[in-house]
């Protein structure tokens, strides 16, 4: 089959999936109109920066803009394929939110023209790509859009599902080297989509269809958060019984067939501490092991707190005032080593123990410069400073300034160590 040659990507949301994505477009001379609607963030692309951490990023928007092949806006414009990659929460009941979805779809709708192609990226609950051709018929009905079973003449928009899978802190290598679902609504679809994603993408495309690659994408990662609940769980039973988790885990995983991962503080994240969510939501009666391990892994912040808030009390019970006592919270990002913030148990953990102490708090996240708002009256401090001043130090990030200070953390009486840096050979 002929493949379709793309000139023109409009790439609508910026952030941690968007923006590399539009720059990897953008690297292979494709002309790319990234579209946000967040202002400050598109004044800092047009100027060839970047408002995320993301290594090696930096320099490839540099020369996609410098080169003239990348620039943003806060208006969709006309393209021949549009990829939304927009977030996808959950409301308070963990209902998905398609919120973001709908605005892009309706945001670009005025300006598709046929023969364009329209991608779903953000992940999604089962029926997104769905719902998303409904509300964009509901605005263009001059045009036909796929239904599954559909006639390639039969369709002006070609559209499909494509999930991401990439890792942050290597999500330009992976972007490139992972192989990538390709769900079209028709064969016709995944065509024309696996076409767009050849201009950069070496792995493998596997072709599918729209509700499995949804599927695909949220089984993914609730099987990782099956794994991290199995692995939180056994360091609150170990807590429990006396037994060090961190020996624990390192013995059993000498079975040839065993492979546990490491426990931590939560899961954060707005894939694997989210999409879980949405296969419960769909079918709350069949997923009982996925709703466990959610409710596992979503427990282990209040966990965390309650060790924090001890090793405060039995400071309080030598006689020292709650209110002189100073509290060191090591990491806010939901993993280690870059900024994103989240779905962050770390953060969630520190806004509780501000929110319901009166010992003095300060952080350190060598990642961000600035203290999200929740917590921007506490010092933002550098790690060595909060581990000589603290009484009580929670690590709660396993960020490699804190690996290098593991010996000065083993030396202090009064440490929570949620991610074994004390077990760190």
């Amino acid at each position: 089959m002929l493949q379709h040659k793309v000139k023109s990507v409009s790439v609508i949301g910026l952030g941690y999936i968007g923006l590399p994505t539009a720059a990897m477009f953008a690297s292979r001379k494709v002309e790319v109109i990234g579209v946000d609607i967040n202002q400050e963030a598109v004044d800092i692309i047009n100027q060839g920066r970047i408002h995320i951490v993301e290594p090696d990023l930096d320099i490839i928007v540099h020369a996609a803009v410098t080169e003239g092949y990348l620039r943003a806006t806060t208006k969709a414009e006309p393209a021949d394929a549009f990829l939304i990659a927009v977030p996808t929460p959950f409301k308070d009941n963990h209902e998905p939110d398609l919120a973001y979805v709908k605005a892009a779809a309706e945001s670009i709708a005025p300006v598709l023209s046929k023969g364009n192609t329209v991608i779903l990226e953000s992940t999604s609950p089962v029926g997104a790509t769905e719902a998303m051709i409904e509300w964009l018929a509901a605005a263009r009905p001059d045009l036909r859009f796929p239904v599954p079973g559909a006639n390639c003449d039969e369709i002006d928009i070609h559209v499909a599902y494509c999930p991401e899978r990439v890792l942050p802190g290597r999500v330009v290598t992976e972007l490139i080297e992972n192989d990538r679902i390709i769900g079209g609504m028709t064969p016709a679809c995944s065509q024309r989509a696996a076409d767009i994603y050849r201009v950069f993408v070496q792995g493998q495309l596997l072709f599918s269809n729209a509700r499995t690659a949804e599927m695909a994408k949220l089984t993914e990662n609730a099987f990782r958060d099956v794994n991290i609940a199995f692995a939180n769980e056994l360091s609150l039973i170990s807590d429990k019984i006396g037994i060090d988790v961190w020996e624990l885990i390192r013995l059993a995983n000498h079975h040839p067939r065993v492979n546990i991962l490491q426990p931590g503080c939560g899961v954060g994240g707005h894939c694997i501490a989210v999409d879980p969510w949405f296969i419960v939501d769909k079918t709350p009666e069949q997923a009982r092991l996925i709703r466990s391990a959610r409710e596992v892994n979503d427990s282990k912040p209040e966990w965390v707190c309650e060790r924090i808030r001890a090793e405060v009390a039995a400071l309080v019970a030598t006689g020292k005032p709650e209110q002189e006592i100073k509290v060191a919270v090591l990491g806010l990002a939901f993993k280690p080593d870059i900024d994103d913030l989240r779905e962050s148990p770390a953060l969630h953990i520190a806004e509780k123990i501000a929110a319901g102490s009166r010992a003095q708090l300060m952080l350190s996240e060598p990642n961000v410069e600035q203290l999200p708002a929740s917590l921007a009256k506490f010092p933002l401090v550098a790690p060595s400073e909060a581990i000589a001043n603290a009484d009580v130090i929670a690590v709660l990030v396993k960020h490699r300034p804190f690996v290098e200070l593991a010996q000065q953390l083993r030396d202090h009486s009064h440490v929570i160590d949620a991610v074994g840096i004390l077990h760190t050979r």
